[in-house]
Parts: structure tokens; sequence; C-alpha cells
């Protein structure tokens, strides 16, 4: 049976993929089983090196694998470029960065091994980034990896897996297509020792529970609903623009995007009216189009849900500035929408399109109240000066940024709180959860 790949922008037909039968994913962690003894035997420098060197051949294909990502996503063309270069660069840092993390410690007689084989299961929005940071730290570990890419972005994912596979040994990094249930596969095979996943907390919890039997390890990104605060003492511009661009960035399909601004009464209208300001700047076109900033919501489920929850916020009070609409049963409007209410849908569930979503509340502590009332916590963000630490200190969430986006710089973990994750990944410390940590003395 085959699999379909379709540009969201028109529904053109972007080419076709065999969906892997349960056979097909058992003869691909066989392989990866019988491959994984002489892929650990290799010393973790030589693993590095190839893995390096595997993402370094990707580069002659660079202009193929941005046209791909921008077709099947959707993605404008500026960040798709910008997701491939970063994949390729972050594939040969990550290498050199988990090497150093996972070679043994002998001053404290650490060593850390692989665990066997990876399942390695990536989610749409990110097709190359979501992927390339979980399966380079298992591969530099010494797992070796069975990799479902979502059935939304497949094409893409082949491709560079192909190229990749021109350099690693046969079997390291092994590749299967399809939907949930061919991730099921995997998650249910004896043979599969990790699992490294991101994708919905629905989801999760399945793996989770399926994981049980023979007590996987895993790591799993899943999902935010991140919240942002802006203070009195805010700084009305910088937030106003932070606020459109993280709440419209890749059309709202971004696990990081925000999601519900609670701003303080006292300057409330100067900054929702700099928030329409700036957001009626944006348009919506195809990935290619230079005259827009939006490009398509990748199928007709996501765009469906948008819709259901800005009509339910309406429904129950909520007030529309901009937008709020479908265009071409394709895109979803710019859309600004303030008196949002906890009983809303907006506020208690990811929307992940491009929705800015406001409410006006009367003291940091009703903000920071507000904020930490979800099952998640992945990012947050804290707009302000004199009090705007100490509110970030009561955030639940993983990654919260002052003053800026969630995230920090460097060799930070990328790492949820609460139901929006389980494990990490980055980090020295993140890397360290690909393998076993050992003692031997």
């Amino acid at each position: 049976m085959l699999m379909q790949s379709f540009d969201p922008s028109d529904g053109k037909l972007l080419g076709e993929l065999a969906i892997s039968s349960r056979e097909l994913v058992e003869e691909s962690i066989t392989l990866a089983k019988a491959t994984y003894t002489s892929w650990r035997a290799k010393p973790i420098e030589e693993r590095a090196k190839i893995v390096s060197d595997a993402f370094k051949s990707l580069v002659p294909h660079q202009e193929k694998l941005v046209q791909l990502l921008c077709q099947e996503m959707g993605k404008k063309f500026d960040r798709g470029l910008s997701e491939v270069r970063g994949s390729i660069y972050s594939g040969a840092h990550y290498a050199t960065e988990a090497k150093n993390a996972l070679s043994s410690d002998k001053s404290q007689n650490i060593e850390y091994r692989p665990l066997g084989v990876c399942a390695v299961i990536s989610p749409w929005n990110y097709p190359m980034a979501m992927a390339v940071n979980l399966f380079v730290p298992a591969l530099i570990a010494g797992n070796t990896v069975v990799f479902k890419p979502s059935e939304e972005t497949p094409l893409v994912a082949d491709l560079m897996v192909n190229i990749l596979n021109k350099t690693l040994p046969e079997g390291v990094l092994n590749i299967v297509h399809g939907d949930g249930r061919v991730g099921s596969y995997l998650v249910e095979s004896e043979d599969i020792n990790l699992v490294a996943f991101t994708g919905s907390l629905a989801v999760g919890k399945k793996i989770m529970k399926t994981s049980a039997g023979n007590l996987k390890r895993l790591i799993m990104e899943l999902g935010g609903n991140d919240p942002m605060i802006v203070l009195d003492d805010a700084n009305i511009e910088a937030a106003a623009r932070f606020a459109v661009g993280s709440s419209f960035e890749n059309s709202g399909q971004m696990c990081t995007s925000t999601e519900r601004i609670y701003v303080h009464s006292r300057i409330a209208d100067k900054f929702i009216q700099r928030v329409k300001e700036i957001a009626k700047t944006y348009k919506v076109g195809p990935w290619n189009s230079t005259d827009s900033q939006l490009g398509p919501i990748v199928n007709q489920k996501q765009l469906s849900k948008i819709k259901s929850q800005v009509e339910d916020a309406l429904s129950k009070g909520a007030t529309l500035l901009l937008g709020g609409d479908t265009v071409d049963n394709r895109y979803f409007q710019p859309t600004v929408i303030t008196d949002i209410k906890e009983d809303m849908q907006i506020e208690q569930s990811e929307t992940f399109g491009p929705v800015v979503a406001i409410s006006t509340v009367d003291s940091k502590e009703e903000a920071i109240a507000r904020a930490n009332n979800s099952a998640y916590g992945l990012g947050a963000a804290v707009f302000g000066e004199k009090d705007a630490r100490e509110v970030a200190s009561k955030i639940e969430a993983g990654m919260i940024g002052i003053n800026k986006g969630p995230g920090g710089s460097g060799d930070s973990p990328w790492v949820g709180a609460k139901q929006s994750g389980y494990g990490y990944h980055g980090s020295k410390d993140g890397h360290r959860l690909f393998a076993q940590v050992t003692v031997v003395e």
C-alpha cells in the first residue's frame, strides 16, 4: 500500500512511498539489532567521525532538501533554508558534543554504554531538525536506530536518510514509513530498547503504557501550551513584536509557539493596539511566495481545530480584533483575539495556528496562576523589568525566557516540565539519556 504526500498550499501530489508493513518494520528492527554489535564496538571517536561525515555529505543536496521540506510542510522558504542548514550543522555539532558527553569518565569509573536499538518517531513541523536532535546522540552512544518520520513529511525524511546512509554503515540508521499504526509496531517490539518521541501528549501516554511491558527507556517531548506574561513595566514594543512573532512563527505550528498571553491591565490597551498593528502586516501565501510570511496549515484536521478553537472562544465572549477565518481552505488568517477566559478551548489546549490570544489581568499573581493552570509546561516567556525574574521563578515550565523566547543558548537542554516532557535531549546531560550509565571499579 502506498502513502501519498501533498503540498498543503495547493494539494499537489509530491510523491508516494510504500507504507511499511509489520513484517517490514520487524525486518528493520532485526537488521538494526544485527548491526548493533559491530556499531557499538567501534570507538566512540570513530562513530562520531562517521556520523559527522555523513551530515557533511548532505551539503551538495541542500537545495533539493530545502525545496522538498518547504513543499511538504508548507514552511516558508527562508525558514526551510534555515532548518536544513541548521540540521546539517547540528548533525556534525551534536556528533562532537555527544562524543564528549558520552566518553568514559575514568576519574569517576563511569562508562556510558549503548542501550541497544532505538526507535525515533519525529513530527512534521520541523521534519529534519527534530529527527536529527534525537537520532544523532542515539547513534553516537552506540545504539542503532529505526526511524519513523511523520506521515505528513515522509519524502524529505526519506531523502535525508538515503543520503546519510551512503556514508553510514548498513543497518545503523533504518527508516520505516506510515501513520500511528507503524509507530505502534515499533513501540510494541520487545527488541526496541529506547523510544525517542516528539509529538502529542495523547500519543506519548500510549507509548508509555505500551513500553511498560519491558520497561523501555523513554525520551519524549509532548507539546506545549506556552504562556507569555507581560508585566506593567514591560517594553511594550519589544513585547508586542515578540508576541506576534512567536504566535505566528511557522504559521503557529511550533511546539514553543506563544499560545496564551496575560498582559497587565495598566498597559493592556497600548499593548493590544500595537499587537494588532504588527499582526496586520502579515500575509498568507505558499512556501515560495516572497510577499507573504505565513504558509499553509499542514492539513485539514489541523485547520479545522484552529477554526473550532476560535469559534469556541467567540461563543464564550472573546473579542475578535483581526482575522479569525480560513483562506482558500488551506491557510488561516493572522488572528488577534482578546478577552480570553479559562473556560475556553483556546486557553486550555494547544492551538498550533497563527493566533495571538490575549487575556487582561490585574496582578502578577493572577498572571502566574493562569499561566500555571495547564497540564503542559514546555516553554514560557516573561516580559518586564523589576519583577520579571521573580515571576519567572514561579512559572512551571522547563524553559523560561525573560524578555525573550524560551530555550537557552549554547549547549542547553531542550526540556519540558509537567506533562510536556519525559526525559529531555540536548546538553551533556541530555545526550547521556541515550546511554546506560555504568560504574566499573
